[in-house]
């Protein structure tokens, strides 16, 4: 017990010791310079230099997620505390609290509009997966008996075409859920397949608001306006078409024995489908025409799912009297099996299941971008990249980060930044910081959900073999998208 107090007390010593430490730096002489009598500089400062060792630190920590079985969000939780809580201190101590809180509120709302948006998409996401929606269509692939080069075309189209409407993790999970049955024992056609699904999957989401968190900022920015999005598509499609047709090529020639899976959705699952559709429309209609942030139709499209919802358990015992009745007239004892399973649909369970740790993790990041923005660094950087550099080079070193570092801080960063561009410019910055996650396994996602899934099969050095195949729809995208989109620039 002595042993045990002692080194408690030596804890709390040598923590205190390293809070005056710090503090000791804080004093009004080192650690601030008045910039225009509204904001601090602090990018020459103490405080400055802890803030960005800081969030070094945890993004070394996010970085290192698969190996520590460290869930993402927690560090930079506590950096985003850490950084806006020096920055509290050091404006209290220049009488000018209320800069930092009214800098700290504008941070906190553009998340909370970012989180309810994402909320209601992975609410919708969620119900079709529990109506059995995504199953019926794996079970649809692996029933129909495609050759594997067929099935590498057609999850890499479904990857494409899906994630521009559903998250690209969840369609890159349920594309290679396919892969894994259909080439049970074909190592080298999953590790294909994967790679082309993760490169498909992010293609997919940069033409489109709804495909990836940078595109969803971008818009709600008001940057780029929904139409102009679709603008990337033939850019986009030239990323994914290109490394596939060249990967395609050592696919085996093989057609395995299709798999019968009868799988059956639940009541209302093309309805929900319908209403994420109107969804979609009542958050484009509300931000292009009422002025309103998208997150008002997304929340209204919410309040158009509970009402469902409620119908479903309202009706809930006659439907599955309706379904009961169908399968004894075919004697169908699976079926029969599934409906004594059956549960009344609940969203609020969606709700639950949506993917917090990702959505905990946004805050963490846009807090602490915000806070190292407001410190001043961000203006540094932006001066590098966007006063020494063309736009265009930079922009495409933007999409060569995101391989490496993940594209949501990066591009918050850049709205942060708010460099002077011309449309056809935040159209690039957004197409290469969607894409560039791609030329790594660990740049997306995606990528890092899938080796998972396929554990041993699709790795980082398997991915890393066919880089510079994916290297080349990299470039060949930016290249088709400043030769058609010239007028933009």
């Amino acid at each position: 017990m002595k042993l045990q107090r002692w080194f408690r007390n030596s804890g709390v010593a040598m923590l205190s010791l390293c809070c005056v430490a710090i503090l000791s730096g804080f004093s009004p002489a080192v650690w601030a310079m008045t910039a225009g009598g509204e904001r601090l500089d602090l990018t020459a400062a103490t405080v400055g230099y802890i803030a960005v060792c800081v969030f070094v630190l945890a993004y070394l920590l996010v970085m290192a997620e698969e190996t520590l079985h460290l869930r993402k969000s927690k560090p930079v939780l506590v950096a985003a505390g850490i950084i806006w809580g020096m920055i509290g201190f050091v404006y209290v101590q220049n009488g000018m609290s209320e800069v930092s809180e009214t800098a700290f509120k504008h941070n906190l709302l553009e998340y909370a509009e970012l989180l309810l948006f994402l909320l209601v998409a992975m609410t919708y996401i969620n119900a079709m997966e529990e109506r059995n929606l995504f199953d019926a269509i794996r079970g649809w692939l692996v029933g129909r008996g495609f050759s594997l080069r067929t099935v590498f075309w057609l999850t890499g189209f479904m990857a494409f075409f899906i994630s521009p409407v559903a998250d690209n993790l969840t369609t890159a999970l349920l594309m290679c859920a396919v892969v894994m049955k259909v080439g049970a024992g074909q190592r080298k056609f999953i590790t294909l397949a994967c790679i082309n699904i993760v490169v498909a999957a992010n293609a997919g989401g940069a033409f489109s608001p709804f495909g990836d968190i940078t595109t969803l900022m971008v818009w709600q920015k008001g940057l780029v306006h929904f139409a102009d999005f679709f603008h990337l598509f033939i850019p986009a499609l030239v990323n994914f078409a290109l490394p596939a047709a060249i990967m395609s090529i050592f696919i085996p020639h093989y057609i395995p024995q299709p798999e019968k899976e009868q799988v059956y959705t639940k009541p209302g699952a093309k309805r929900i489908v319908a209403l994420f559709l109107l969804t979609i429309a009542t958050a484009v209609c509300a931000h292009s025409f009422l002025g309103m942030p998208p997150v008002l139709g997304m929340m209204t499209g919410l309040g158009f799912l509970q009402f469902f919802g409620y119908y479903l358990r309202k009706t809930f015992d006659r439907s599955v009297a309706r379904e009961r009745a169908k399968a004894e007239l075919r004697q169908d004892e699976q079926r029969l099996q599934q409906l004594g399973s059956v549960v009344p649909f609940d969203v609020f369970s969606r709700i639950s299941r949506a993917e917090w740790d990702t959505l905990l993790f946004f805050y963490g990041v846009v807090l602490c971008v915000g806070g190292l923005g407001f410190m001043g660094y961000l203006s540094l950087v932006s001066e590098a990249l966007y006063s020494n550099w063309d736009a265009t080079y930079a922009n495409v070193a933007i999409g060569l980060l995101s391989s490496v570092v993940d594209n949501i801080p990066v591009m918050f960063a850049v709205l942060t930044m708010n460099p002077e561009m011309a449309l056809g410019q935040w159209l690039l910055v957004t197409l290469t910081a969607g894409v560039g996650g791609s030329l790594l396994s660990i740049g997306s996602a995606a990528g890092v959900a899938l080796m998972g899934q396929a554990r041993g099969i699709y790795t980082f050095g398997a991915h890393l073999r066919w880089t510079p195949v994916i290297a080349l729809g990299y470039v060949a995208s930016i290249l088709v998208h400043m030769w058609l989109n010239a007028a933009m620039f």
